[in-house]
């Protein structure tokens, strides 16, 4: 397995905020028409793109892995037709916000040589943020009456976890690698 780390080059801080608001809306609009599977019609798909969040994160930063997280919830729900202020603008935009946030916190493309022991953990990681948000995200669901709480839960835990766990590790490495030739002058992580 080939390894792979960044440096912090005193580069443009402006390419990862760009970059974390336009994944924050593909990531909304994948998540919104790109699900093949519908778990519980216009409640829960399953999210094959829910890997975006803590990718972002530890790629572009703990900031930008937030934005992409929340924003891309926001988007969705708007554009999925399961808008509601209470539950999406608080308790899932931010849950699925640390979904990258915590990532990014923890792995810094910098500090980090991504081989397999590190990719383990990356999973390890996604997994545990995963059922941090799945619980309070389905707690919320419950609370408001539209869905029930472990049916919520193992739905939710299948939606998203699943591909957090699979999609973060396996393409944090690619996806590292075009970055740094997208811009090889280097950038701040935001």
């Amino acid at each position: 397995m080939q390894e792979a780390t960044a440096t912090h080059p005193e580069g443009n801080t402006l390419f990862p905020i760009v970059l974390s608001i336009v994944a924050a809306a593909a990531t909304g609009v994948l998540w919104a028409y790109a699900n093949p599977i519908q778990l519980v019609p216009g409640v829960i798909q399953w999210r094959i793109f829910a890997f975006l969040p803590p990718l972002v994160g530890i790629l572009l930063g703990w900031k930008s892995g937030f934005i992409c997280g929340y924003l891309g919830t926001v988007v969705w729900s708007l554009l999925a037709g399961t808008f509601i202020p209470a539950h999406s603008l608080i308790v899932d935009g931010i849950m699925v916000g640390l979904t990258g946030l915590l990532p990014g916190l923890i792995f810094d493309p910098a500090r980090t040589k991504f081989d397999r022991n590190t990719l383990i953990k990356i999973a390890a990681v996604c997994l545990i943020v995963g059922l941090v948000m799945v619980v309070a995200v389905s707690a919320s669901l419950a609370y408001l009456g539209i869905f029930p709480f472990w049916w919520a839960v193992m739905y939710l835990g299948l939606s998203d976890i699943v591909p957090m766990i699979i999609g973060t590790p396996l393409l944090v490495v690619p996806a590292l690698k075009i970055l740094k030739s997208a811009h090889p002058a280097g950038f701040t992580r935001f």
